[in-house]
């Protein structure tokens, strides 16, 4: 899936949209282990309450939403099979979408920054 500049404002204004697919593509029993693992991974960063950049800092803190988060649902998209992720588009359609912050989320992405910040440190030490 290709989003062409024209069509990028629609995707940033659908973002909770895709969030949903991608919650959906997740539990989805022909999604690849692979796609649900990084599906996972972006589904909990962007209901976790805790962010890359904080939001209290000015234009930067909303970096997180407005890049990272976009490139993370597309890359997400591409590795998901097409006729699953038009199965997951047609059921987020027709379903109420009601995911909210998460504290179990924001300990995942917690962990996952834990993870990657000691294994840089051991990196640089050893």
């Amino acid at each position: 899936m290709v989003i062409r500049p024209k069509k990028w404002k629609e995707f940033i204004k659908g973002l909770k949209l895709n969030i949903y697919i991608l919650y959906i593509a997740y539990r989805h029993p022909k999604t690849p282990w692979y796609a649900k693992a990084f599906s996972l991974l972006i589904v909990a960063y962007a209901l976790s309450p805790i962010d890359l950049i904080p939001d209290v800092i000015p234009v930067l803190g909303y970096l997180d939403e407005v890049i990272l988060l976009p490139l993370g649902i597309l890359g997400a998209f591409t590795l998901i099979p097409d006729h699953v992720l038009q199965e997951c588009r047609v059921l987020a359609s027709q379903t109420p979408k009601r995911l909210g912050k998460n504290w179990a989320a924001a300990i995942v992405i917690l962990l996952v920054w834990i993870s990657l910040a000691t294994s840089i440190l051991f990196k640089w030490v050893i």
